[in-house]
């Protein structure tokens, strides 16, 4: 049950949304992110690097407004939110291994 909630070791409790796993691997995806479009070209700036950073980005953000709200469905909401946001930078990573700014083997480790 507490791996279906997030928590990494069974005896811990969540106080705050820096203890859910979505959050904490959600955020191991946002600094990839920053760290793999860094070497985007800069004509990229303001369009596919924007959108991977602010969308990848977003996942994060809405787990944690939703962990702070205390209804069910409006924590339902900002979660689905995330999960479209994680469905953006999917597509976002495909497009950029397919135009050739990453290698394939990113997408993997």
């Amino acid at each position: 049950m507490n791996q279906e909630l997030g928590i990494k070791n069974n005896t811990a409790k969540i106080k705050t949304f820096t203890d859910l796993l979505a959050w904490q691997e959600g955020h191991k995806l946002v600094l990839m992110i920053y760290k793999i479009t860094t070497d985007f070209p800069k004509t990229e700036l303001f369009a596919l690097v924007d959108q991977l950073r602010r969308a990848a980005v977003s996942i994060t953000s809405n787990i944690a407004e939703g962990f702070s709200h205390q209804g069910y469905s409006e924590k339902i909401h900002f979660y689905s939110i995330a999960q479209g946001s994680v469905t953006e930078v999917q597509n976002q990573l495909l497009i950029a291994r397919d135009i050739g700014y990453i290698k394939p083997t990113i997408l993997i480790n």
